[in-house]
């Protein structure tokens, strides 16, 4: 098992773009790009999925610390995978609670808009966060640091949002995305930016779902209560 284990950590696939691919970097991100579609469809699996896609992409994104092919440390990318941790036991178990009191929904979160208080907290969360992120990305000689600092920003915001159900977190990834994918391609993290690029189509499809789902559910301001 270690051996297996170990063999799948240093796996490489070279494709022609001057350099070899980790395995663990297709994996993670297929891991992710699940994620993403149970996410849409509410689905409380989303939640754990998406965790063992961070553990696979934290090893990638430290290239000079886990020996990878890029050798560049994008400590904004790995420590979002942290981050992504963290808060995604906290949307499992906000999740799992709603579903547990909702079983004829079948679903973990009703979705809702995030109000004037909501946008409030997203706005100032993003604007603190990326410039506090800018600096500590900048002593720790983070690569492209404050592309960088705003992707991790911007997605600790999109997965609280998620985690509460509401629905403008599929824009904020929008905004990940559009400055996610020239960085990756820069730093050569092929697989990633492709995913990126397709989970950006799942991303717009995603904030269509949530929104005709607010409309059937006939309130869209009504937040769903499921525990602080």
């Amino acid at each position: 098992m270690n051996e297996f284990v170990w063999q799948f950590l240093n796996a490489q696939i070279d494709v022609g773009f001057g350099q070899p691919i980790l395995l663990r970097e297709i994996v993670g991100n297929g891991f992710g790009l699940a994620s993403a579609v149970l996410g849409m469809r509410r689905k409380v699996w989303a939640w754990p999925v998406g965790i063992v896609g961070n553990v696979l992409l934290f090893t990638v994104f430290l290239g000079g610390a886990f020996g990878t092919p890029q050798q560049l440390d994008l400590w904004g990318q790995a420590g979002r995978q942290v981050f992504f941790f963290a808060v995604s036991v906290y949307g499992w178990i906000r999740w799992a609670t709603y579903a547990r009191h909702h079983p004829g929904d079948h679903v973990g979160v009703q979705p809702r808009w995030a109000g004037r208080s909501g946008r409030l907290q997203l706005i100032i969360g993003g604007l603190v966060g990326w410039i506090g992120f800018y600096f500590v990305l900048t002593a720790l000689e983070s690569w492209n640091a404050l592309a960088d600092a705003w992707i991790l920003t911007g997605s600790i915001l999109a997965t609280y949002g998620m985690a509460r159900g509401w629905t403008e977190f599929w824009l904020i990834w929008v905004a990940v995305d559009i400055v996610g994918i020239p960085l990756l391609l820069a730093g050569g993290f092929y697989p990633s930016a492709i995913m990126y690029a397709i989970y950006g189509g799942f991303v717009i499809a995603g904030f269509f779902a949530w929104r005709r789902d607010i409309r059937n559910a006939g309130d869209g301001a009504a937040p769903a209560r499921v525990g602080a």
